[in-house]
């Protein structure tokens, strides 16, 4: 999970600004965290404490308004509804993380991601971006190469996983759909030689930025193992103290997510 934090602040600062290079300073001066950080540890939270996250996701967004959270989002979330609204955007991927490092075997991971996704993001595409990287997580941690990730991913997904980074960049866009995030994240996750490399493969395609840093992060860390050092002390640094301590006690629960 701090794989995914750090994702989205590195990305924080790329979001509207894309860049085209994976040369840059990995942690900009004005990098901070955004919504895909809030409602990771809400998530986090709502696994760690039996919370209802439809209820703990409202809790977060009136604890940190200002964060950046999509329009429909916000809507949901500042309403007394509770229902659903049949989204496909890739809020749906972003947040899921933790629940690939919490759970035991893959039909647990397949089934708690769509539980958790269907609360806001009910529509099919939403359900698979998230199932997807949880179930890509999970198999991550616990041993499977990228190629038998990749090959899971595009027979149980229906994902088209063979373009790279090099043929993505030129023309990826910014882009909110699961369907136009997810894969791009798979390609810099798949191609990457280390963690850092997986996140400068992220930002390097443009898009979402953050987003799409933050759902590469997530299955990097899980691949690579424990988040380099020197990033997850600075991301950790940039995170207010309730949010660090969410966060460090998820990683204490479930210490692959670190």
């Amino acid at each position: 999970m701090i794989g995914a934090i750090a994702g989205d602040i590195i990305g924080s600062v790329y979001e509207w600004h894309n860049i085209k290079t994976k040369s840059f300073e990995l942690f900009d001066p004005r990098c901070k965290f955004t919504d895909d950080t809030v409602l990771t540890v809400a998530l986090a939270d709502a696994l760690l404490h039996s919370r209802d996250y439809s209820e703990t996701m409202k809790d977060y967004y009136h604890r940190y308004p200002g964060a950046g959270y999509g329009g429909m989002f916000k809507m949901w979330a500042g309403s007394k509804d509770s229902e659903p609204y049949n989204s496909w955007g890739n809020g749906a991927a972003m947040r899921i993380s933790p629940v690939g490092f919490a759970f035991d075997t893959l039909d647990e991971v397949l089934s708690n991601a769509r539980d958790f996704t269907a609360v806001t993001h009910n529509h099919p595409e939403g359900i698979k971006g998230a199932q997807s990287v949880a179930a890509a997580i999970f198999l991550a941690r616990t041993g499977s190469s990228r190629e038998e990730i990749k090959a899971y991913v595009e027979g149980t997904f229906g994902y088209d996983l063979s373009p790279t980074c090099d043929e993505i960049r030129p023309d990826y866009e910014f882009n909110e759909s699961c369907q136009d995030t997810v894969p791009q994240a798979f390609a810099a996750f798949l191609e990457a030689t280390d963690f850092e490399d997986a996140m400068r493969n992220g930002i390097s395609l443009g898009g979402d930025s953050d987003t799409l840093a933050c759902i590469t992060g997530g299955m990097a860390q899980a691949f690579f193992g424990p988040v380099p050092a020197k990033i997850s002390k600075r991301v950790l640094e940039l995170l207010d103290e309730d949010l660090r301590r969410v966060a460090l006690e998820f990683v204490d629960r479930f210490p692959s997510a670190a």
